[in-house]
């Protein structure tokens, strides 16, 4: 196999299109199979783990490799949940071909808008495959026009279904004007029917005339009323596709297999091999950037788009070779250190093949090599490449989990750190103050997969309670405060007095206005340290303090009995004697959230950000309809966010938040946070 016969190829869609259905029929077509597993029966290549098989639905990217006609094209299945994007954002930049499945009786829905916007982002060429047209009383021309008017103008259908009576029973192929119909087993070539011969040509003559529009020589050609050859019309149907000016629509049903044999052969006529197209963005280890093409005679280079944790392989890396070959016992620069590649794979679903080599282009797997994980770059080490990574979405929801067995706490760290390899979406991090073990992701529904997937896979059982916001104290006014520490009671004692000022400041720092030697400057570092010791708990509601200054002014000491710790001491008195006479304030994280939600939702979303205390920053025009919406939260008003910004988009909305600053409280909250807060004498 060379690179130029390499198709990669990303199955995706809404959850329930059918796309496992659809890998297995190509992968029946292509006789990687004898026959065809089916999702009710959990046997089908791509759906393999447990998890999957109980839910019915896919969970996680799957290779499955096929030999057709001399090529070699690598499908990867993607879950169609919303809660999986990533799967979707880490695999978007290795493929240069999708097939966008979509549910013929249901149309466009949020999914299928959300993975073609990622594409068209990404530059990937897309065929849109309307699957289930075998289903009762589909009417085709009305999901067309849905289709054209939410995907866009762009996409062009290169088939029409046929049938009588509102039965489906094949399609017309509008390109070479040849009718496939079903037989009750397989598709065979037929005469297309007279009823339909005219919406055919009517298709075909607009494939003709997006064909001449790619080139001046076949545009006056077709002003002459000449007619294209079938090479033309397909080379032509090529670079629209590669330019994403064309995004070809066919219609079959994947578990009758119609459709399929068609779907197969325009991947080798349509999409683009690994070498066509930009190659990832990428720089040397000076950060100098640097072209990659995808060739065999180029230094090897790769890069993991995913990683699996699997009981009895252990970590298996997925990885795409973008220059070069990789074979076994090679020697590879990896995260800043060399190590040798032991093992090498091909995988199809959960079956993993010995491989000696992987060359540029191609997908390949390997394992029992240390700290690589997705978004990491392999390549030689005489010349190294390291790849721009993808960016993950960043957890929007967080929970505290609770172990129910404290006997699992030696197990819930690995476990959670192998999730985390498995899922960049999710963030797990625990916060002193609060004394909260948190678990981030994308949704609600998000981490109680996550949760699940402790309770079964690894067998630690948790509850979860709500995240607490951590808030911080600081000061509004200047005040003096007494600080005395005397302890006298036989022998050495404790002798220390200071008085300090104590006033607003950018960040909490330290210092002296002492005059005449009334405090020795040996003991200012215990003055400082009991100062900034003070400041870990305010007096309204133990929360840290920032944003003060401590100046030492004056004091007293004993020749005998002063000492460092009681200076330490008189510091942290001066501060709690001060501290009610300076106005302290309590303060709340602010965060900056972008809401990306379509333009018909726009005016819910303000309205409902208004309820929560938000600042809107600005509103900025996107793709394909949608509106970024930039604004300044209180964390405690989106800790359920996520929850809310679904049910009034109806699932297509969604958001990115990132910590900015913290802000005074409003008075009349500040009663109900000490309330909740207060630490308990």
């Amino acid at each position: 196999m060379n690179t130029e016969n390499i198709r990669n190829v990303v199955i995706l869609g809404h959850q329930g299109s059918g796309k496992t259905s659809l890998v297995e029929s190509l992968a029946y077509t292509a006789k990687l199979i004898p026959q065809k597993g089916e999702v009710e029966k959990k046997n089908t290549l791509s759906d393999y783990t447990p998890d999957e098989q109980r839910r019915g639905g896919s969970i996680q990217t799957s290779v499955i490799p096929l030999e057709y006609n001399g090529y070699k094209i690598n499908l990867l299945d993607i879950p169609g949940n919303d809660d999986f994007i990533s799967e979707v954002i880490g695999v978007a930049g290795v493929v240069k071909g999708a097939v966008l499945v979509i549910d013929a009786s249901v149309g466009v829905q949020v999914g299928t808008l959300k993975h073609y916007k990622q594409l068209k982002r990404k530059g990937v060429p897309t065929f849109i495959f309307v699957n289930k047209m075998d289903k009762e009383d589909i009417d085709f021309e009305p999901v067309l026009a849905d289709i054209r008017e939410q995907l866009g103008k762009e996409v062009i259908s290169f088939c029409y279904p046929l049938g009588h009576e509102k039965g489906f029973d094949g399609f017309a192929n509008a390109v070479d004007l040849k009718a496939h119909i079903y037989n009750g087993k397989e598709c065979v070539e037929a005469e297309i029917y007279p009823d339909k011969r005219n919406k055919i040509l009517e298709l075909h003559n607009t494939i003709v005339e997006e064909v001449a529009k790619t080139d001046d020589t076949l545009l006056e050609k077709f002003f002459n009323g000449e007619e294209f050859n079938l090479e033309e019309i397909r080379n032509s149907l090529r670079v629209g596709v590669l330019a994403g000016d064309l995004t070809p629509l066919i219609v079959g049903s994947a578990t009758k297999n119609i459709g399929v044999q068609t779907l197969l052969n325009m991947f080798i006529s349509y999409l683009p091999n690994p070498n066509d197209l930009k190659p990832l963005e990428a720089h040397d280890e000076n950060g100098n950037e640097k072209v990659v093409p995808t060739e065999v005679n180029q230094p090897f280079s790769a890069y993991v788009f995913k990683t699996i944790v699997d009981p009895y392989a252990g970590t298996i890396n997925l990885l795409k070779v973008c220059s070069g070959v990789l074979h076994v016992g090679d020697e590879v620069y990896v995260n800043g250190e060399t190590q040798r590649i032991s093992m090498l794979y091909t995988m199809t679903g959960k079956k993993l093949d010995n491989a000696n080599e992987i060359i540029a282009g191609d997908i390949g797997a390997i394992t029992r090599v240390e700290k690589v994980k997705s978004g990491d770059s392999l390549s030689s080490p005489k010349s190294i490449t390291i790849f721009k990574p993808v960016k993950f979405p960043t957890a929007v929801i967080f929970k505290a989990i609770i172990l129910e067995n404290k006997n699992d706490e030696s197990k819930l760290g690995p476990a959670l750190a192998k999730m985390q390899l498995e899922d960049p979406a999710l963030e797990v991090k625990r916060n002193n103050e609060t004394k909260q073990l948190l678990l981030g992701g994308l949704s609600e529904s998000h981490i109680n997969f996550a949760l699940e997937k402790l309770k079964t896979l690894y067998k630690i059982n948790l509850t979860t309670e709500k995240m607490k916001v951590v808030y911080r104290e600081s000061i509004k006014g200047t005040a003096e405060g007494d600080g005395r520490y005397v302890k006298q009671s036989g022998g050495s004692g404790f002798y220390g007095v200071v008085k300090m000022r104590f006033e607003p400041a950018e960040e909490n720092e330290f210092a002296e206005e002492v005059f005449g030697g009334a405090v020795p400057k040996n003991y200012f570092p215990a003055v400082e340290k009991g100062f900034f010791e003070a400041l870990n708990s305010g007096l309204l509601a133990g929360f840290p303090v920032i944003g003060v200054k401590g100046v030492l002014i004056d004091g007293k000491y004993h020749p005998v009995d002063s000492n460092e710790q009681a200076f330490k001491m008189a510091g942290i008195l001066a501060f709690k004697d001060a501290y009610m006479k300076c106005r302290p304030i309590i303060l709340e994280p602010i965060m900056r959230v972008k809401v990306n939600v379509e333009s018909r939702y726009t005016g819910s979303i303000l309205s409902d950000l208004n309820t929560r205390r938000a600042r809107i920053q600005n509103i900025e025009e996107k793709e394909h309809g949608y509106q970024e919406i930039e604004a300044l939260v209180p964390e405690a008003e989106i800790i359920d966010y996520v929850t809310q910004l679904k049910s009034i988009t109806q699932a297509s909305g969604y958001f990115n938040r990132e910590f900015v600053d913290y802000e005074e409280l409003p008075n009349y909250l500040v009663d109900k946070v000490i309330a909740e807060n207060k630490i308990k004498e």
